[in-house]
């Protein structure tokens, strides 16, 4: 595995798993390379990302750059931002 060099960006309502950290680095070549790496290190991160499907859960925005991502094959490139948001809702 590649050294740690793409920044994601965390979102507020999981920084509870990164000890406050609101952008942390990670490792990976692939989108889910990436949440695997973090959830090594901040175990429960991907289960509140992803569902058991392996699907974005619907409540979650993930982004490589400014492209949204549905697909967990979504490559990741060196210096990258994989930003990830929870999704607001109300009336």
């Amino acid at each position: 595995m590649s050294p740690p060099d793409i920044q994601v960006l965390i979102p507020s309502q999981l920084t509870s798993y990164t000890a406050g950290a609101s952008r942390v680095a990670a490792a990976g070549t692939t989108v889910d390379a990436v949440l695997e790496d973090l959830d090594r290190r901040f175990p429960g991160l991907r289960f509140r990302v992803i569902d058991e499907q392996d699907r974005v859960r619907r409540h979650m925005r993930v982004y490589v750059g400014q492209d949204r991502v549905f697909d967990l094959a979504t490559p990741v490139g060196a210096g990258q931002e994989v930003l990830i948001f929870g999704a607001l809702s109300g009336g």
